[in-house]
Parts: structure tokens; sequence; C-alpha cells
């Protein structure tokens, strides 16, 4: 599907939902979400409120942290939390299309493009349990980390 096909089709979801929570369609509302489907990777709040700033789009952080709240809630993004890291957000389509291997020593996110894996999880039967999306987090140890602890 071509970004502006899915960007267009992310919109609408966004406008229903605010039209159905009876929630505010601001501006501000869908300057963050235009800036986050920018961005092709995981995002924290500070990194997106950063780029809205170099937008020239002032906005302040409670109304970005409200907004990725309501996107959450959408079925928009999808938050993650790898270990003691900050936060990190994702667009839910591009979650889906891979797998995140994370480092249980330095905390280290890698991404896992796997095509084969994404369809067996598909074709998972789950009974009467109804899958809406899926994110698949692998822990373990990262070559540096392994490098470092045969070195000791």
């Amino acid at each position: 599907m071509d970004s502006k096909k899915k960007y267009t089709e992310i919109r609408d979801q966004f406008t229903n939902y605010l039209v159905e929570k009876k929630l505010r369609r601001t501006e501000e509302r869908y300057a963050i979400l235009d800036c986050i489907f920018q961005i092709t990777g995981h995002f924290d709040m500070c990194m997106l409120h950063q780029r809205l700033e170099e937008l020239g789009f002032h906005v302040s952080r409670a109304t970005v942290y409200n907004t990725l709240d309501v996107l959450e809630d959408c079925g928009l993004i999808l938050r993650h939390q790898f270990m003691t890291q900050a936060v990190q957000y994702e667009l839910r389509f591009l979650a889906e299309t891979h797998a995140h291997l994370v480092c249980s020593k330095c905390g280290t996110v890698r991404e896992l493009k796997e095509g084969e894996l994404k369809d067996r999880i598909r074709a998972l039967k789950m009974g009467r349990f109804s899958p809406e999306y899926h994110a698949l987090y692998v822990y373990g140890m990262c070559g540096k980390c392994k490098k470092r602890n045969l070195r000791k």
C-alpha cells in the first residue's frame, strides 16, 4: 500500500475515533499524527516533541503526552517498554512487520524483519480469541555484550 493511501486511512481512523469519543479535532492533534507518520521506527515523547519544535510547531509536552495516549487508545500506535529505557512508541502497522530483539544486558533493541515468522503467527489457531495485532519481543544477549562477557 502506498504511503499516501496509508496516511489517509490512518487519518480517517483517527478522525472517526475522535468523533465517536466526542473529543476535539484540534490542529495540534493532527500535527502530532502527521509528525509520527513521518517517523519510520521507534520514537519517544522527547524525540517527538523536539521534531515538532524543529518543524516550527510549538506544542506543550502535556499535549504531546495526551495525544500519544489518545493515539494508543485509538489503536494507531503501540507503546513499548524495553527494559529500563524510556517508553518508546511505534506506528502499529509498522510494528507488525518485525520482531524486537532486546539485549537483556545493555538494553539495545534491534528489529528483526522475518516474513515467515509473521505468517506463522497469523496462522496460529487461537480458539475464540480474535487477535487485533501482535508484537514479538525476543530477549537475549547482543554480540557486543556476549564478546565482553567472554573476555571477563
